[in-house]
């Protein structure tokens, strides 16, 4: 079984107009075009057997349509989402009791594009009362492409984030990108032995000598096959992980026994 921990899907009405725009702000040609229905092609023609969706919710007002098509959406077609928040959310606990009740995993959040510090109060206090309904909290790592003139999640504000929730959030916080994208050497030497998931998502292309260091070294238990589709390709990120030589043991518990465990469905 595989299960891609992380992708990204679009409205149809807006989808080419969204993944237009991202292309030319981040400068990433994307694989496929961001709708549901090309990541279940996707899923057919690579392998894939389940995919997780993050929404990204960069204006409080989308909360209650972005939850609301997750939640109705969640666990059709052999694909999963999680819950979006906003640092500004007006009711926070009302907002992960939804998620919560909605029987989505957990939320996602992207310091780039909501314009706030990974370690900033308002995500603090937001992951604490997620991890008090027992969700999971993924969060985009490292730099982004499009926000090159300013760094919202680095490996420092990870660490102080885990040091004001100790014992809190330990093994509820997911890093996007293996821990920092565009960062491998700071998070060898900053993050390891965290307790914290990594997802491989858009890192195995660029670096994958250094991705498979980190995976080693880090633990495959705490390791999550993702592609970032559409952003990059699924089937060539199967590929990758194969590649490492890492043992049928590693691989499945980073291609579904990790994620099997996250998302429940042991």
């Amino acid at each position: 079984m595989i299960i891609d921990f992380h992708t990204h899907t679009f409205p149809d009405a807006i989808a080419d107009k969204t993944i237009a725009y991202l292309t030319e702000k981040g400068g990433i040609l994307p694989y496929r075009r961001g709708t549901l229905g090309a990541l279940i092609d996707s899923m057919k023609s690579s392998g894939v057997d389940y995919s997780v969706v993050l929404p990204v919710v960069t204006n409080p007002k989308q909360e209650r349509t972005i939850n609301r098509v997750s939640a109705e959406n969640n666990g059709k077609n052999h694909v999963f989402f999680a819950g979006g928040i906003h640092p500004d959310c007006p009711d926070v606990c009302a907002t992960l009791d939804y998620i919560k009740e909605s029987g989505l995993f957990g939320i996602k959040f992207h310091p780039d594009y909501q314009g706030v510090h990974f370690d900033d109060p308002r995500y603090i206090n937001i992951m604490a009362e997620a991890a008090k309904r027992g969700l999971y909290i993924v969060t985009h790592a490292g730099w982004d492409p499009a926000y090159r003139d300013h760094l919202h999640c680095s490996p420092d504000m990870i660490l102080n984030v885990l040091k004001e929730l100790k014992g809190v959030i330990d093994n509820r916080l997911i890093l996007a990108h293996l821990g920092g994208y565009e960062m491998p050497d700071e998070v060898l030497e900053k993050l390891i032995g965290a307790p914290v998931y990594m997802d491989t998502a858009a890192v195995l292309r660029p670096y994958p000598d250094k991705c498979r260091e980190i995976i080693l070294r880090h633990g495959a238990d705490k390791i999550l096959f993702a592609s970032d589709s559409p952003w990059d390709s699924q089937y060539d990120y199967i590929q990758y992980i194969k590649a490492f030589g890492l043992g049928k043991q590693a691989e499945d518990m980073i291609f579904h026994k990790n994620a099997e465990k996250i998302l429940g469905i042991l």
